[in-house]
């Protein structure tokens, strides 16, 4: 059984680590839609990859495009685009920017 990594970013409201609420994974984004980055929940070497491509908690995204069976989802970070796996997505929570 392989381990899964949490990494979580402190909640504004209450100053600990936890579920927000408001919260959705990429994957239940809309294309358009812009979000920050909040948790993951994948295992410990895909989360390193993803943070060192810039992907980290506080990190505010937006959906591009998915593909047309839905997967990869296609995000822009940091001025770059970024394509991540459906599975991937549905395990990293985002909080939707208004």
């Amino acid at each position: 059984m392989k381990s899964v990594f949490m990494f979580e970013m402190a909640s504004a409201e209450t100053g600990t680590a936890g579920e927000a609420p408001g919260t959705c994974s990429i994957a239940g984004l809309a294309v358009g839609r812009e979000a920050i980055v909040r948790r993951f929940r994948l295992p410990r070497p895909l989360a390193r990859r993803l943070l060192e491509l810039g992907l980290l908690p506080g990190t505010r995204i937006r959906v591009v495009r998915h593909a047309p069976l839905g997967d990869p989802i296609e995000l822009c970070l940091r001025n770059y685009a970024l394509s991540i796996g459906r599975e991937e997505a549905s395990n990293i929570d985002v909080e939707p920017l208004p």
